[in-house]
């Protein structure tokens, strides 16, 4: 029944079976979960479906309102037909130019806006920069002012007067007064203060020289050697003591000897010497010379009175010198004048092949020597014997040291008095010989009472001029000029009983010792031995120093406007530009010269030993020396303080105290710059304005080596120093170091025209400088040294560590080395710089380190 009920009902109508059926497969349990879940999932679907659809529709129709408002001007744009859509696109496209443009005006706007402030800031920036500088210029004005009226105020309370070249007052005819003659007695006791007329030599008479004329007074009957006589003339004539004028010399000089042949009429020659016009009874103030050109010139003087005179010649014994008026000299060996380096060997290596040599006859031995005579009787000789045979056995010492010891003269003997140790070989094998030899011998002669011989005095010639130190055994001789000539420095003077100890004495002597007294040596030959020029020189030299008169004062080079007198350069104002530096460097003060020839009459008295024997000019007298003797530190605080300029009045400082004042154990001064220009109009100007406000610039001097001159056009920039533009003779690189006259200062600051130098570097390098006065104070530095890999000079121009010149384009020196470069240095030095057209930078740094034996300072 369950059965067709259930039939029934799924098989009625159509609809509700389909239902029925349904529900029934909804309903049954394995189906009720997923269908759960596919709801669940499904239906938020489409809800969020609808939502999302429903929000985009009302948006849309928010947008639609917007675009058709009403108050829109294009909310009729709904209803435009297509034939209106183009003019409107037009319209919109114009109002979108035009709002463009107006855009473009404001951005421009804006940039001119950004400018103008940048402007603005630029100028606050530059006027806050200006600020800087006008700060610093009023302190620098402030600071000239104080030194200006601190200079002021010393002048007024100074109590020295300004002081120059020693003004002339020579002596007059009133001074020729007669008196008797001396008698021989008295004349061996001549001295400078019983025998010297020194009313006739005022310490400003410049020391005037009457030389009588050769030809016209003949002394001896004999004739003068050609040599002697010639040499001697021309020497005399070139010395700028001699004068034409007798009344107003000090000293009257004549030339005895030597004269040819081997007798003097000693009768006639005094005779001849009393009747001199100038004689004046006495002779007094006279210099009689007699220099010898052989190895047999004497003492022509002997057995003649001469008066109050002095004499000068090679040949003296002991009871006829007078120590303090008489001169020693060596003989005429040499050339007449000129350079006298091309025929000597070089310093160095210090050990030559012989340590020590001899080569020389004493005649009077000879049959000792050679065994032939028992001991002499003579203890003269006998000691001489013994000598002889100590130094022989010298060549038996067993060390590697060689010696050449001569005692005979081969063939028909030596040259010189039989009486003393003669000379042998030619001169050519004595030259030989002596170039290699580390120290040579030289014997007294055996009679102590001859104090110099000719033959003596040729062997230290000889020995200086090729470089073999003197050995001199026996210490009684005297030397050449010993009075001014430090001789230790130069040899070994030792006496005969020391010749047991010879050897080891040589032994001990070092390499720099060797070296030292071998270069001192030939200093003092070329000097003041080595040629007749320099020995007349020195010799006159030395008796104007016994009464302490200064030298004349040293040549100035001329300095000659390159424009004439007429012209009048034009002037323009310099472009200031900004400083390298913000630092205050020192005080703008008006130009002032240094203090010159102070030390007129003290030179010779405080300095004279190191005037011949280091720097080896007593010759001339410079304005300042750069070895001028400083005041101790406490000095210039009490009592000496003229010109000082203590930092921060003497307590110190640093930064600002210490830019203020220049400081030191030196007074205050200033420098010149030396500008060598070539036909480099723009950049010599260039260079030139940026020394605009540089402190302790005293003026600037142009070097024009340019063949033409300067344009008239030429605008000169006014620096507020004078520029000083001097004609050169010649293109010569030579002119940057000529003693212009010009140059009022010590400190001399050479310049290329196209260096380029800050100002702080400038003063850095003066203050340097100002320490260290004798030496060169540069910036670019070089290199040299000998180089062993292909035996020369090297010259390195790179960077390094180790430096030994520094470049005159732009360097320091002191004003005496200009007048050294120019007028002591070699001529051949010169014009090796003038054919290169270079080095000059090479002589000048060599030049001073020979004077002074120190490096420059970079």
């Amino acid at each position: 029944m369950r059965s067709n009920s259930y039939g029934r009902l799924s098989g009625g109508g159509g609809g509700g079976g389909q239902i029925s059926h349904l529900r029934g497969w909804l309903l049954k349990p394995s189906r009720i979960v997923p269908t759960i879940l596919i709801i669940l999932v499904v239906l938020p679907l489409c809800a969020h479906y609808y939502l999302s659809k429903a929000v985009r529709d009302g948006s849309f129709s928010h947008e639609r309102h917007l675009l058709l408002d009403p108050n829109d001007p294009l909310a009729d744009l709904s209803g435009l037909k297509c034939d209106n859509a183009k003019a409107r696109v037009q319209e919109l496209l114009s109002i979108k130019a035009s709002v463009l443009n107006e855009l473009r005006d404001l951005e421009q706007h804006r940039q001119q806006l950004q400018e103008n402030i940048a402007a603005a800031t630029a100028r606050v920036e530059s006027l806050r920069l200006e600020e800087g500088r006008v700060k610093t210029e009023l302190e620098r004005l402030k600071t000239s002012v104080e030194q200006a009226l601190l200079a002021q105020r010393e002048i007024f309370e100074k109590n020295m007067p300004q002081i120059v070249a020693p003004r002339q007052i020579t002596a007059s005819s009133a001074n020729n007064i007669h008196l008797p003659l001396p008698s021989n007695q008295a004349v061996t006791q001549c001295r400078m203060h019983n025998c010297f007329d020194y009313s006739r030599c005022s310490i400003l008479s410049n020391f005037p020289v009457f030389s009588y004329d050769i030809d016209q007074y003949r002394l001896p009957a004999n004739d003068l050697e050609v040599f002697v006589k010639t040499t001697v003339k021309q020497a005399l004539g070139y010395n700028s003591h001699v004068t034409t004028d007798p009344d107003e010399a000090c000293i009257f000089v004549t030339l005895v000897g030597e004269g040819i042949g081997s007798t003097i009429d000693k009768v006639n020659l005094e005779e001849n010497l009393h009747s001199l016009p100038h004689w004046n009874g006495d002779g007094r103030n006279h210099v009689l010379l007699n220099l010898g050109r052989t190895f047999y010139s004497n003492n022509i003087f002997e057995g003649v009175n001469t008066g109050r005179a002095l004499i000068v010649q090679s040949h003296f014994s002991s009871y006829a010198y007078r120590l303090g008026f008489d001169v020693v000299t060596p003989p005429l060996l040499g050339l007449p004048g000129g350079d006298l380096w091309q025929n000597v060997p070089p310093i160095v290596p210090a050990k030559r092949r012989y340590l020590l040599t001899f080569q020389g006859e004493l005649p009077h031995l000879r049959n000792y020597l050679d065994k032939e005579e028992q001991s002499p009787s003579n203890p003269n000789l006998r000691e001489e014997v013994s000598i002889v045979e100590e130094l022989m056995q010298l060549e038996q010492s067993h060390t590697d040291d060689q010696f050449l010891l001569h005692f005979t003269c081969q063939g028909s003997g030596g040259y010189g008095d039989l009486n003393e140790w003669q000379i042998c070989e030619t001169e050519t094998m004595r030259t030989r010989i002596l170039r290699d030899s580390t120290f040579t011998l030289v014997l007294a002669p055996p009679n102590v009472k001859e104090i110099t011989t000719v033959t003596l005095q040729a062997r230290i010639y000889e020995a200086l001029k090729y470089g073999a130190i003197p050995i001199v055994l026996g210490s009684h001789v005297e030397l050449p000029l010993r009075e001014t000539i430090d001789w230790r420095k130069l040899a070994i003077v030792l006496p005969k009983a020391r010749v047991t100890e010879l050897h080891f004495l040589l032994r001990s002597v070092s390499d720099a010792d060797i070296l030292f007294m071998r270069r001192q040596g030939r200093m003092i030959w070329e000097r003041f031995l080595g040629s007749t020029q320099v020995l007349l020189d020195s010799i006159l030299a030395t008796l104007r120093e016994r009464l302490n008169i200064p030298p004349l004062p040293a040549a100035e080079e001329p300095s000659i406007s390159v424009f004439n007198d007429s012209f009048i350069p034009q002037k323009t104002d310099v472009n200031i530009a900004d400083p390298d530096t913000d630092e205050n460097l020192g005080p703008i003060e008006p130009p002032f010269p240094s203090v010159v020839f102070s030390r007129n009459y003290t030179v010779a008295l405080t300095t004279g030993y190191e005037l011949w024997n280091i720097w080896g000019d007593p010759f001339s007298l410079y304005s300042n020396l750069p070895t001028n003797p400083i005041l101790p530190t406490e000095a210039k605080f009490s009592g000496s303080q003229l010109g000082f300029r203590p930092i921060s009045g003497g307590s110190g400082g640093s930064g600002k105290e210490f830019s203020e004042s220049l400081g030191g154990n030196h007074p205050r001064e200033q420098f010149t710059i030396v500008m060598l220009t070539y036909e480099r109009e723009q950049v010599l100007l260039n260079s030139l304005s940026r020394l605009y406000g540089l402190p302790y610039l005293n003026k600037v001097i142009v070097v024009w080596n340019s063949p033409k001159p300067p344009s008239e056009d030429l605008r000169w920039p006014d620096i507020k120093v004078p520029i000083q533009v001097i004609r050169a003779e010649k293109n010569s690189l030579n002119n940057r170091f000529l003693p212009y006259s010009e140059i009022d200062t010590e400190a001399v600051l050479s310049v290329d025209d196209d260096a380029h130098l800050r100002h702080d570097e400038i003063v850095f390098g003066f203050r340097v400088w100002r320490d260290e006065r004798d030496r060169v104070v540069g910036f670019p530095g070089r290199y040299h040294a000998w180089d062993l890999n292909y035996g020369g000079w090297l010259y390195n121009s790179n960077y390094s560590c180790e430096l030994s010149m520094v470049l005159t384009g732009a360097a320091f020196f002191h004003k005496y080395y200009a007048s050294i470069y120019s007028h002591v240095m070699p001529q051949a030095i010169r014009d090796k710089v003038d054919e290169y057209m270079n080095c000059e930078d090479i002589a000048m740094n060599f030049l001073v380190s020979h004077i002074t034996r120190k490096p420059p300072v970079k």
